[in-house]
């Protein structure tokens, strides 16, 4: 598969304080990368930097296939919906589709197919004209992965999605990921899960001390497990 993301010789870091020292990694079409480590080892760092969040101190990230900044999916961490807001679980999602109106100030046709597509591939269709107050917690957690589809075609990031979700519906997600993945879907997601079970991707981006390690899943469960 050709590459997606590359970065090279990539350092970041906050004012002095470096966090990421020196990193070389490939993403691929179709890879599912589970980004791990510490809390503070800079997950979140790199991630900032993928998204153009945060410049560089050193090196560079590259985008293949044409890939534009604004056509990433992004799903973060504390994903800023007011659990009583007024809206409609097709208006959540349809609202991920914002990056790609410009100056314009309704949603078009198109958009609308998008945010369809979305609940579909999730098989929440039902749950459409739903109010997103009603919803359990995996259900808006499902909602929210809908929202950050409806953005992308190629590349979808999300930093710990599985927080604050019980047994069952933190497997459903995951199951819900892989189905995505499998379908063409380059994923790109932070993870505190580290059972083997729960590193679902085929990549592992690890970073301790500052320094990353991009290798197979296969290979950091036999050096760390």
């Amino acid at each position: 598969m050709p590459p997606l993301i590359t970065a090279k010789n990539l350092s970041l870091s906050y004012g002095q304080s470096k966090v990421i020292n020196s990193a070389d990694f490939t993403i691929n079409e179709q890879d599912f990368v589970c980004v791990v480590g510490a809390n503070g080892s800079g997950k979140s760092t790199l991630i900032k930097a993928i998204l153009g969040l945060l410049k560089p101190r050193t090196g560079k990230i590259s985008f293949g296939n044409n890939i534009k900044r604004n056509s990433i999916g992004f799903l973060p961490q504390d994903t800023k919906v007011d659990s009583n807001f007024p809206a409609t679980v097709f208006e959540i999602v349809l609202s991920g589709t914002l990056g790609h109106l410009g100056i314009k100030a309704f949603y078009r046709k198109k958009d609308k197919a998008k945010a369809e597509e979305a609940l579909k591939n999730l098989n929440i269709s039902k749950l459409k004209n739903t109010s997103f107050s009603n919803l359990s917690g995996g259900q808006k957690q499902k909602v929210l992965l809908a929202r950050a589809l409806a953005a992308t075609s190629k590349i979808l990031i999300l930093d710990e999605p599985s927080n604050n979700l019980d047994y069952k519906s933190r497997q459903e997600f995951y199951k819900a990921l892989k189905n995505l993945n499998q379908s063409g879907l380059t994923i790109i997601m932070i993870t505190h899960d580290l059972d083997a079970e729960d590193l679902i991707g085929n990549k592992i981006i690890s970073i301790k001390e500052s320094k990353v390690d991009c290798e197979t899943t296969t290979e950091y469960l036999r050096r760390y497990k």
